[in-house]
Order: C-alpha cells, then structure tokens, then sequence
C-alpha cells in the first residue's frame, strides 16, 4: 500500500497538469519548439556548491558537469544519464539525486547534460555516451564505476552499456536503472491498461518523443529501444520501477530477459507508485535512494 504521502503527492502531480507534457505529439512538439526558441538551464542548483566540489568540461558539444565531495576524496564514481524524453533538461530532482550520491555516498558523479531530440538522436547520442562510460572505467583506479540512469537516461545507458560490451568487452561495477524508458515503440499490449493510472506519461506523447530520438533508426534499433538488444554479458543490473508506471512494461520484460541470458538482476517494484518514484520526497523514493547509495557504496569495495 502506498505511502498518505504518496498517494497525495500523485493526485497533486495529476492536478498540476504535468501528465501534459506527454498527453500528445502535439504537446511535445510544441515543448520541442519552446526549448528551441528558449532553452532551459541545466545548470545545478547553487546550494549544490555548498556540498560539493563542481566543474564543467566539454565532450563534444557536450557540457558535462563533474561533481564530487567538498574537501574529500571520493571512494567510487558514477555516471549518471537523466531523464526527460529525451527531450527535456537536468531538472531539480536529478540534482537531488546527485547530491545524494555526493554526500551518502561519497560518490564522484560525471553528469553530462547531453543534446536533446531532436538535435541528439541515438546514433550520435550512443556513441558519446559509450565513450564517456569508457574513459571513466579506465581512469577508476581503485574505486568501481556505477552507471546510473532514470527513465529516457536510463535507456541511453543501457544502450552505451551494450555498446560498450560489443565494443570493448568492459562493463561498470554495477549499472542502476531508474524507471527505465528501454522501448520507444511504445507497444507492450499491457500498457494501454496502465496508462489510465499513470499520473504522469501517456503513450501518444512518449511515441512522439522517441520518434525525434530515433531520427533516421527504426524504433527497433537496439540503440534506440536497447530492450531489443541483448543482455548476456552485461554488469549487475538493479531495477526501480512503479505499477502505475506505464513503462513498467520495459522493466518487467527487462528483468525476464536479462535473467533468461545469464545477468543477475535485483528487481524493486514498487507497488502503486508512479514513474521515477525514486526521485520523489516520499518514503518509497527515500528507501530506494538509500539502497541505490548501498550499492554505488558496495561498488567501491569490490
């Protein structure tokens, strides 16, 4: 049973409109067009400085933020890839999550605020993500390398885990998959029944989102939709996921295939608790940052 401040937290998120976002190609298009005329800031919170220490680089066209703990040495790093469709910017509750990390875990985090759809399409997007993913695993030292991603990041790290599989044959300490969007087609038969309760996706707008991702790709592409892909040989997998999530789907398929071809997999289904509830301020989503701190922790001693 849900949390009373769960449960309010979704009624609320439903009556402020944000399931609008992705109510339909129309709405997305024109959220697409409005991050064109006016981009929004990916930059961190200031109170994020008084805990960490935090610089910005460049891969690419890429900024990529690098935030570790203030006046101490970290133990582990982490990349973390965020959410938004694909096409929407670093918000507050993904810098809450990297403070976490920093501060719980005593965590270097790498965070990249990579290009949007429909600019960023997975054949460009992939391959830079892979070789962020790669450069942080050689230069880890003693410390392991946790990949950590929610939602449309999720997916895109995922796939830069495939890649860099095929690629290399390297793999992160441990890859972490928050509410992941792994299949842009959108067409699980079980997830017209969700989406009713779903507070905050609808398919129409999810199915317009990754079709600007997907740019020239069929949506089948393994680096578009890595749930077509494979999963023999990947690092540990951890999977948060709600039921009244619509893309609950991709983690329960994710979770049988993955267990089907040999990878060890750590399920957390969260019963009636919404998309990306780990990064909410209700107990569930505290309880799964903890365990995701106990494992980017366990990372370190390996």
């Amino acid at each position: 049973m849900p949390s009373l401040r769960s449960r309010a937290l979704s009624v609320a998120l439903a009556v402020v409109g944000r399931r609008r976002r992705f109510a339909s190609a129309e709405a997305v298009r024109r959220r697409v067009a409005s991050a064109a005329r006016r981009p929004a800031s990916h930059l961190p919170p200031r109170r994020l400085g008084r805990v960490a220490d935090i610089s910005r680089t460049f891969v690419g066209a890429w900024p990529v933020y690098d935030v570790s703990p203030l006046g101490a040495e970290p133990s582990v790093q982490v990349l973390y890839v965020h959410g938004g469709g694909y096409v929407g910017e670093l918000e507050r509750p993904h810098w809450e999550l990297v403070r976490t990390l920093v501060t719980q875990a005593r965590a270097r985090v790498v965070v990249p605020a990579y290009i949007l759809a429909p600019r960023g399409t997975a054949d460009r997007t992939v391959p830079v993500a892979t070789d962020l993913l790669s450069g942080l695993i050689a230069a880890g030292g003693d410390g392991g390398t946790v990949l950590i991603g929610d939602s449309a990041g999720a997916g895109l790290a995922l796939a830069a885990a495939q890649r860099l599989r095929d690629r290399d044959g390297e793999q992160p300490s441990r890859i972490v998959l928050v509410s992941p969007w792994l299949d842009v087609t959108m067409s699980h038969p079980d997830q017209e029944a969700i989406e009713g309760a779903d507070p905050l996706l609808a398919r129409a707008g999810l199915l317009e989102a990754g079709r600007l991702y997907a740019g020239t790709l069929p949506a089948e592409d393994p680096l578009v939709s890595p749930l077509h892909g494979t999963f023999a040989g990947l690092a540990p997998l951890t999977v948060f996921s709600g039921t009244r999530d619509v893309l609950s789907t991709d983690s329960r398929e994710l979770v049988r295939r993955a267990r089907a071809e040999g990878t060890e997999v750590e399920f957390h289904e969260a019963p009636g608790m919404p998309h990306a509830y780990p990064l909410l301020p209700v107990p569930e989503g505290r309880a799964a940052r903890d365990r995701i701190v106990e494992l980017v922790r366990s990372a370190a001693d390996l």
